[in-house]
């Protein structure tokens, strides 16, 4: 017995001695991270965070394999009025997830009702991409999307490679693509919705040079659509395009708390490939400038942008051109940093090139304060208003018109909208065994449609809301007491509306924090324009315990009675039973 004890103890040793060698083997480290590689295409459709300089942290014995998931299952009874709800309805549902090395990820679910059933599986995903990375170097694989500036590759997607060098303690940054934008997409009459379009390769670069004082870059992206790649019919105007586009961009810090930052953008666009591009070719222009400064505890801000009509990159998905900007930022704390203001006030306008029969001038404006008197008082005043002016006519019909309704379609249009929020929350009577809280809040919303400088009609509409809730919470017995109200009062062209209505609440932890139930009352009465609409009371029972840890009971009750105008009243009961587990 002694012997066959010290055979099997040998073995037990040489087992385990081979299990730790095989993960100490020169050729583990390069033979997992090919594995990773494989199964984060074949399985995973998210992106893969891979770093291949903590091999030995990521891949030991202890993050080999993982598991986890859980089971839960639902029961629902219902008796009312509702005749597409069916008295009785139960689901059970699942999921597990294999997790190897916190990488790759291979996760199940199934659903199971009295209608059916469904279950999903790890599968080929769509889109495939990795990001290995070692220290200062990371790269990009696959179905990835890259930002080097708004005004030339600025998130466009692609699918190819890409890397970036950030090296530590270093001014100099690096980043690189190439890769396919758009893939050849074959003209399908049949498929009304199927756009077509041309093979479309990209490449580009970006380097940055950043000091503690000053920054300079520059970023270059260039695109091309393979004409011969698709046969389009003319009718569709879809054109195979070339482009061009670069960026220089500057940041200088000034003097002490002066910054001064500025970005050019050139676009050189071929809007047919197939022809000379001197004939179809054309170059944008856009230009940004920040110039920003504190002064002691005051933070103010300078922006200005402007971009050419027409300007487009082909790195970017959708791009705003024909605007200048004009923006004005301050912000300071005051009374000891008790309170803080903030305004942010912008400018736009369109129509840079004088070539548009209307141009639209937009106005935006936002004031922010807040004030946190201490831990238990704190309020907080927002404001935001927009305005959008549209100048239809020409200057001429506007000086001659005989009287201030002359073509008042036609003539002018604005667009007004304001935000006006406050909030209060006061916490009082603070003590060993309770503690009182309230919160007051109210909201005010405007728009509003102008031509001609009169409000047309139905073009305007308000919205007013207050809330209000107070708690009081007695702490040995972990008891929770609300009350709250809410009125809402809208106006939508002449129609006028309100809905208002308190409510009552309880919480309770019992059995050492281990049950936790609940009960809650609410009555709700619409108005519409002076004649009641209708009026609902809820009532609301709930209750969850937990034992051994991950098991989970619950319980949920909740009547409504609806009570509507030249319609039956409705009650509604539904019970809810519940069940999980996880591990």
């Amino acid at each position: 017995m002694h012997r066959t004890a010290t055979t099997n103890h040998s073995k037990s040793n040489r087992q385990e001695k081979g299990v730790k060698n095989a993960f100490t083997h020169p050729f583990f480290k390069p033979l997992v991270v090919a594995v990773m590689l494989l199964f984060s295409f074949t399985f995973s459709g998210n992106a893969q965070q891979i770093r291949l300089d903590n091999l030995k942290e990521q891949y030991s014995k202890k993050s080999f394999m993982r598991v986890n998931g859980g089971v839960s299952a639902n029961a629902v009874f219902y008796d009312g009025n509702n005749p597409n709800r069916d008295p009785f309805t139960w689901v059970l549902s699942g999921n597990v997830n294999f997790s190897f090395f916190n990488q790759l990820n291979l996760p199940f679910t199934f659903n199971l009702n009295n209608l059916g059933g469904s279950y999903t599986y790890p599968t080929m995903p769509n889109r495939l991409s990795i990001h290995p990375s070692y220290k200062w170097i990371t790269g990009h694989i696959g179905d990835v999307s890259m930002s080097f500036s708004p005004y030339t590759l600025g998130g466009h997607q692609f699918t190819g490679v890409g890397v970036e060098l950030s090296p530590d303690n270093f001014p100099v940054k690096v980043s690189a693509m190439y890769g396919r934008l758009l893939k050849a997409t074959e003209y399908k009459p049949e498929e009304r919705l199927g756009m077509p379009a041309y093979k479309r390769m990209g490449y580009g670069a970006k380097v940055l040079y950043d000091k503690e004082k000053y920054s300079i870059g520059m970023s270059l992206f260039g695109a091309r659509d393979h004409n011969s790649s698709v046969q389009i019919p003319d009718s569709l105007d879809l054109l195979p395009h070339s482009n061009l586009a670069m960026s220089w961009e500057a940041g200088f810090r000034l003097i002490k708390n002066l910054s001064l930052t500025a970005e050019y953008g050139l676009s050189i666009l071929v809007r047919d490939n197939r022809l000379p591009s001197s004939i179809t070719k054309s170059s944008y222009h856009a230009f940004k400038a920040g110039l920003s400064y504190q002064l002691m505890k005051n933070t103010i801000g300078f922006g200005y942008e402007r971009i050419d009509p027409e300007y487009q990159s082909l790195g970017a998905y959708y791009f705003t051109n024909d605007l200048e900007n004009f923006t004005f930022s301050f912000a300071r704390p005051f009374f000891k940093d008790k309170l803080t203001m903030a305004l942010n006030v912008g400018i736009q306008h369109d129509n840079l090139d004088n070539n548009k029969s209307e141009q639209t001038n937009r106005f935006v404006g936002a004031a922010n304060i807040s004030y946190n008197h201490n831990e238990n008082l704190s309020a907080s005043f927002s404001f935001s208003t927009f305005q959008t002016y549209t100048n239809i006519k020409s200057q001429f019909d506007y000086i001659n018109g005989m009287t201030n309704y002359d073509n008042l379609d036609t003539l002018d249009y604005t667009q007004l909208s304001q935000n006006i929020n406050l909030n209060v929350s006061w916490n009082f009577g603070k003590s060993e065994s309770k503690k009182h809280s309230l919160n007051v809040n109210l909201s005010f919303q405007e728009a509003a449609d102008k031509r001609g400088g009169i409000t047309r009609t139905g073009g305007a509409s308000q919205f007013y809301n207050l809330a209000t809730s107070y708690g009081l919470l007695f702490v040995p017995q972990s008891l929770r007491l609300t009350a709250s109200a809410n009125v809402t009062y809208s106006t939508i062209g002449t129609n006028e509306m309100i809905t208002y209505g308190p409510s009552l609440g309880a919480v309770a932890k019992l059995f050492k924090k281990k049950l936790t139930t609940g009960a809650s009352v609410s009555y709700n009465v619409s108005v519409d324009d002076g004649r009641w609409q209708n009026s609902v009371v809820n009532f609301r029972w709930n209750a969850a315990y937990q034992f051994l840890k991950r098991h989970n009971l619950s319980i949920v009750l909740i009547e409504q009675s609806r009570n509507m105008k030249a319609r039956p009243t409705t009650n509604d009961f539904t019970t809810t039973l519940s069940y999980s587990y996880s591990f």
